[in-house]
């Protein structure tokens, strides 16, 4: 018998990349997926969120957080932070972040529902910046 979609929202993603799958009132579920902008040759950005936190859960794959210690004039010193399948990780508010993904990577976001630019902040890097695996 199959369950009515006004009780169960089945959703998922294979693509590439980010994508916000469900959003309920102040909270949005996401998959990232592994996309060439997410190999340490092309990161060209830490970001981070003013409002939040920010959790990722590694579901498949291998995957690491690029993590910086600064403040609003640097990223500080990165570290590189070797994900765990079915482990949470939860970036605090205020936190230098992006991710290192390799093929077949799949990673669960969780995070507010206004999460966006326009509450975050962009550092650029440079590859010789970040650490390597």
């Amino acid at each position: 018998m199959a369950v009515s979609t006004n009780l169960v929202e089945i959703v998922s993603h294979d693509g590439p990349d980010y994508k916000p799958l469900v959003d309920f009132e102040s909270w949005r579920v996401a998959i990232l997926n592994d996309a060439d902008k997410f190999r340490r040759e092309n990161t060209t950005f830490l970001e981070r969120h003013n409002l939040t936190d920010e959790v990722f859960v590694l579901l498949e794959g291998d995957s690491y957080l690029y993590i910086g210690d600064g403040g609003d004039d640097s990223a500080g010193e990165i570290s590189l932070v070797h994900m765990e399948k079915n482990k949470l990780y939860n970036v605090k508010r205020g936190v230098w972040h992006n991710c290192l993904t390799s093929p077949g990577t799949a990673l669960l976001i969780v995070e507010n529902s206004n999460t966006a630019r326009e509450n975050g902040n962009r550092m650029a890097v440079t590859p010789d910046m970040l650490p390597e695996k």
